[in-house]
């Protein structure tokens, strides 16, 4: 039996796609849809990012937005059909799925970075998927994963 520190980084399968892309966290689709006025910038930017085309997510990602998109305490918040038309928006872009394969080689990253697993999945969608850029505000700005390399994409909002 294999351990799960011997993992395998997944291989990439995005070859069939012609351009690089760049993996999306949630909080860039959360921001697209935010109403709010101090988070102005943060929804232009967010809705550029979404607008190139170039992006890629994830199972993970649509959960974690729709969870956060209708919480009752969110000020913006969106009904169930709302939240669940825009997944299907987002379906647009390549979304990988979650698999065995994508949550061992999570664990080992957690493991080898000291992150949180959520974080580690987020990492390894993209790497699976064939991204070596991760767009988000949370993991730390200018981390390279083991070729993955995290940017926020709003440091300068």
């Amino acid at each position: 039996m294999r351990s799960i520190a011997s993992a395998p980084v997944i291989a990439s399968t995005a070859r069939r796609f012609t351009n690089v892309l760049r993996f999306v966290d949630t909080n860039v689709l959360l921001y697209a849809i935010s109403r709010e006025e101090q988070e102005r910038e943060k929804a232009a930017r967010a809705n550029e990012i979404l607008a190139s085309r170039d992006v890629a997510l994830s199972v993970q990602v649509l959960q974690e937005f729709y969870v956060q998109a209708t919480r009752e305490s969110r000020s913006d918040r969106l009904s169930d059909e709302q939240a669940a038309t825009l997944i299907e928006a987002f379906r647009r872009f390549p979304v990988q799925e979650n698999t065995v394969a994508v949550m061992l080689a999570a664990i080992a990253t957690k493991r080898r970075f000291a992150i949180s697993y959520w974080d580690a999945a987020i990492i390894e969608a993209g790497r699976c998927l064939g991204c070596q850029v991760v767009l988000s505000e949370d993991l730390s700005d200018g981390q390279d994963y083991a070729g993955v390399r995290v940017e926020n994409p709003f440091r300068d909002c």
